[in-house]
């Protein structure tokens, strides 16, 4: 019966009554005020955070001013120290066997120099003389003589006093030393100009150095080589008086990313560089991010939940970068103490929003979306007859009730077609029927059995019987050994492991499945109509493929495509070539090495595919044999296969007829053996090592 028109239903006074969410969310008006005050203290945080900034990158200046200046003297210096030297001797104001006064002049640039650490001289017939300071409180001349007690170095140490120097010992050491072994004095005995050298290795032990060498002439006749050394020692001392911000650090790298100082007070020509390297991981995190560009680079990197402001600046010297750590919070602790403050502040203010607007809320919103939660949790589990219609005073919550309400009516018809256990079972597992599937790492196999088209041939469909049973035997094996069974082909068996489960080892699975298979095959005592026992062929590959459901919006299928699984297929194919049973590729044999006993066959390039892959023949287990000792005719054959890919067709042969005495039976040999006797008439030119199969 129609309602009169007078009469106002039940109906109508709940829309009535109804508001919109929008008028119900005004009421959390409060929540916007604070976030408007949230927005200022962020917009007040990045103006301060941009000044901090901009102060740490003044003082980064600073220190890569400082740092210049002092790369670029002590370059100038190792220059000047050279030409000064040099000078003298083409001048012939000084003779290079001239001991004395040759001493007085190494020692005085020693002494004038204060970041040289080593003045050097080497003859063309491997004599050596040097000067080498030892901190800043001694000094030693040492001469390396071939004549005058050879293999000795001999050691004149002086103590330095202030405006002189005296003498304290003399003292002959053995030293294996040999200048003419050196790069430095290789290149510049041959070299027209001085140039800069890496040195790693002194009379003294190894201490990195650089050097700047080159050769001395005198009437145009070559004298030698010079060398004005500077040991890193001396730049880490220097790092050390350098003051970035209160913690913050700086280091020098060369152009290979090598550490060349970090910063050391105590370090000199005798005492290594062991300075504070507790942020030298950030720094040669720049570096990685900075990758081959060699100019200025800047960033923000974060260790142990501290955040630093890290530069590199490139150096006055060939190839040296400057890299500058210094931690935010020597900048950013007072803002962040006044920011914890105001949000301090403001969360007292919005707990007291909060409280109010919970009440509100849950009044209004909370309680009524309940509900209708709890009537979508029926239709999840598919129990349609527990759902019910929930009026609210909110439209949009009211019109989701009727809906949900009405979808339950139209799924209980429906349930009418297919059995509401099944559609549970497949909710609870979460598997959508729909087309999709994701790209993982797996093993695929394919079994086949040798001579089928003939066998179905002779026997017709007396044939059905015997391929059941082998489908059966094969199917055990692979389910036994954890494997999914993609499809039967006729006689052939695609099966794949790592999926749906995820299995680490699903190459060791697929290469033990496969031997398990080839084992119950033949102990199934399956025959054909000749009374031949069944023989499988089986090819075995690993790699990227798309796992998933494949097919369309009516029919779906959970399977794998990719090269891979077509690789896998080549392979089963394969054996017929080298009359083998099972080959796999080259990257199941990388995934399963250690645990399988294998031997490379040969590289092939399979149909349709120009490039080749090595393809080994699965022989056993490793669990089943001493792993220390692998077979005799594998070791000959692996060398044959070495000596044929390297143009060695005689070498080969006799490796592979070696095999056939052991094994006068084994395929591959015979095949590589025919293929070697076949090189030894082509011209090297005509010939690749890599097999290429016409044919599926």
């Amino acid at each position: 019966m129609n309602a009169s028109p007078g009469r106002v239903t039940t109906g109508q006074k709940l829309r009535r009554l109804t508001v919109s969410i929008r008028l119900a969310v005004s009421a959390l008006v409060l929540t916007a005020i604070l976030l408007t005050a949230a927005l200022s203290s962020l917009l007040w945080w990045r103006t301060a955070e941009a000044t901090s900034r901009q102060l740490a990158s003044t003082i980064n200046e600073q220190i890569v001013a400082a740092v210049r200046k002092e790369v670029g003297a002590i370059v100038d210096e190792a220059r000047a120290a050279h030409t000064a030297i040099r000078t003298l001797f083409l001048q012939n104001v000084l003779d290079t066997r001239e001991a004395d006064k040759r001493e007085f002049v190494f020692l005085s640039q020693l002494q004038s120099q204060a970041t040289i650490s080593w003045v050097a001289f080497g003859w063309p017939d491997g004599a050596f003389f040097a000067a080498h300071k030892l901190g800043d409180g001694r000094l030693e001349m040492m001469e390396i003589s071939l004549t005058d007690h050879a293999g000795q170095r001999r050691v004149d140490e002086y103590d330095v006093v202030p405006g002189d120097i005296e003498f304290a010992n003399r003292r002959f050491e053995p030293t294996d030393f040999r200048v003419a072994d050196r790069t430095w004095f290789k290149t510049g005995l041959k070299a027209e100009e001085p140039e800069w050298f890496k040195v790693t290795d002194h009379p003294t032990g190894e201490r990195l150095s650089i050097a700047f060498a080159g050769p001395i002439d005198v009437y145009q006749e070559r004298q030698g080589v010079l060398a004005i050394m500077i040991e890193y020692t001396r730049l880490a001392r220097f790092l050390a008086q350098l003051e970035v911000g209160r913690t913050g650090t700086a280091f020098i790298f060369d152009g290979s990313g090598e550490l060349v100082a970090a910063p050391d007070k105590e370090a000199d020509e005798l005492h290594a560089a062991r300075g504070e390297q507790k942020l030298l991981p950030l720094a040669q995190t720049a570096l990685a991010k900075a990758g081959a560009d060699k100019d200025a680079w800047r960033g923000r990197l974060t260790s142990g939940g501290g955040a630093y402001e890290v530069a590199l600046t490139p150096l006055p010297f060939p190839g040296w970068r400057l890299a500058t750590v210094i931690p935010e919070a020597e900048f950013l602790g007072p803002v962040e103490t006044t920011l914890r403050r105001l949000i301090l502040g403001l969360a007292v203010g919005a707990v007291l929003a909060a409280l109010a607007s919970a009440l509100l809320a849950r009044t209004v919103i909370a309680a009524p979306l309940s509900r209708v939660v709890g009537e979508i949790r029926h239709v999840e589990t598919f129990a349609l007859e527990l759902v019910r219609r929930h009026p609210s005073r909110l439209k949009e919550i009211a019109s989701l009730s009727g809906a949900i309400a009405e979808m339950a009516a139209g799924l209980s018809a429906f349930r009418k077609f297919i059995p509401a256990d099944l559609v549970r079972a497949l909710l609870r597992q979460g598997v959508e029927a729909k087309p999709g599937g994701t790209v993982q790492e797996l093993s695929v196999m394919f079994i086949d059995i040798a001579g089928f088209t003939g066998l179905s041939e002779r026997m017709g469909d007396r044939v059905v019987p015997l391929l059941s049973r082998y489908l059966d035997v094969a199917s055990e094996v692979i389910v036994a050994n954890g494997g999914t069974i993609d499809k039967f082909i006729g006689d052939a068996v695609m099966a794949f492991w790592g999926a749906p489960q995820p299995q680490t080892d699903h190459a060791l699975l697929c290469c033990r499945a496969a031997l398990a298979c080839c084992k119950a095959i033949e102990e199934s005592g399956l025959s054909d109509d000749l009374g031949r026992p069944l023989h499988i062929r089986i090819g075995i590959n690993s790699g990227q493929m798309l796992v998933g459901n494949i097919g369309s919006e009516l029919r779906l299928n959970y399977t794998v495509i990719g090269d891979a699984v077509n690789v896998a297929s080549r392979l089963e194919s394969a054996n017929k070539i080298y009359g083998t049973q099972v080959l796999i590729g080259e990257e199941t044999y990388h995934l399963a090495r250690g645990t399988i006993i294998t031997r490379e066959v040969d590289r092939i390039a399979v149909y349709g595919r120009e490039e080749g892959l090595s393809t080994y023949e699965l022989i056993d287990l490793a669990e089943k044999h001493d792993a220390r000792h692998c077979p005799s005719w594998v070791v000959r054959y692996e060398q044959g296969l070495a000596k044929y890919r390297d143009r060695d067709p005689t070498g080969a042969i006799v490796e592979f007829e070696a095999v056939l005495r052991e094994r006068p039976q084994d395929q591959p040999a015979n095949v590589l053996l025919e293929r070697c006797r076949e090189l030894q008439s082509q011209t090297p030119d005509e010939w690749r090592p890599v097999a290429v199969l016409k044919s599926k």
